[in-house]
């Protein structure tokens, strides 16, 4: 009797161990969130920049070029969860996508993504400029940043981020997780239209060492764009929903 009784108690441990582990497992998820794969269409100031501080957090990160071979040095330098490829396999690559080029480049970007990126979350870091992009700039102030990226991406789940800051405030505030800004990682005001899109941006805002900020749907992009007054504020998430009016 008493060598059946041992391996029933056995097994019971290991039953009770199991679930024990199983009950453990959604706050592992929790403390280690699950990374994602993402196109960087622009491997430029900003793309490189953002790209860069995904790669260091986890994240499998793919850099878009014409011309792919020409961003070897910086892959070689990020390590193998950086790649390199061109804006269609990036796409195809990525679970979600930043777009990160020069503006006048969206109507031609456009043309040749745009059905590509319907479906996908896409991060917009574009801004408008008039002395550079004229015709759609002031396309811009007349229907707005978010309205106007909206109409060259058409079917895309757009969310407007990491417009608000030059490369350089990113890069210095999200190094090592935004872990040694003096007084706290620094925000980054988002908006967009798709709750799920905007789910994945704050994630992804997270992961780069910074503080999300929902400002509201797309039409709301405009209070955060180039030349707004809450444009250019290096500033923790409670100093820029103030600056917003936002609340707490």
């Amino acid at each position: 009797m008493r060598s059946d009784r041992t391996p029933r108690r056995a097994a019971l441990a290991i039953a009770l161990a199991s679930l024990l582990t199983a009950s453990a497992m959604p706050a592992l998820a929790q403390e280690h969130p699950k990374k994602i794969r993402i196109g960087v269409i622009g491997a430029g100031n900003i793309g490189g920049t953002i790209g860069s501080l995904w790669v260091k957090d986890g994240h499998e990160v793919m850099f878009a070029s014409r011309h792919p071979e020409t961003l070897a040095p910086m892959i070689a330098e990020l390590g193998p969860k950086a790649r390199a490829g061109t804006p269609e396999e990036a796409i195809t690559f990525g679970d979600a996508v930043f777009v990160a080029v020069p503006y006048k480049a969206y109507p031609d970007l456009s043309k040749d993504l745009a059905s590509s990126l319907a479906g996908k979350v896409v991060l917009d870091a574009g801004n408008a400029t008039q002395k550079r992009d004229g015709a759609l700039f002031d396309e811009v102030q007349a229907n707005g940043i978010g309205t106007t990226s909206a109409k060259y991406f058409p079917g895309a789940k757009l969310v407007r981020a990491f417009n608000a800051a030059n490369y350089k405030i990113f890069a210095k505030a999200g190094a090592n997780g935004g872990k040694d800004r003096p007084g706290g990682r620094m925000a980054i005001p988002i908006a967009g239209d798709d709750p799920a899109a905007l789910n994945v941006a704050e994630g992804l805002v997270r992961d780069a060492g910074f503080d999300p900020v929902v400002v509201g749907p797309l039409k709301d992009a405009d209070k955060f764009a180039i030349t707004s007054p809450g444009f250019g504020h290096e500033a923790t998430a409670p100093e820029l929903r103030e600056k917003l009016g936002l609340g707490k």
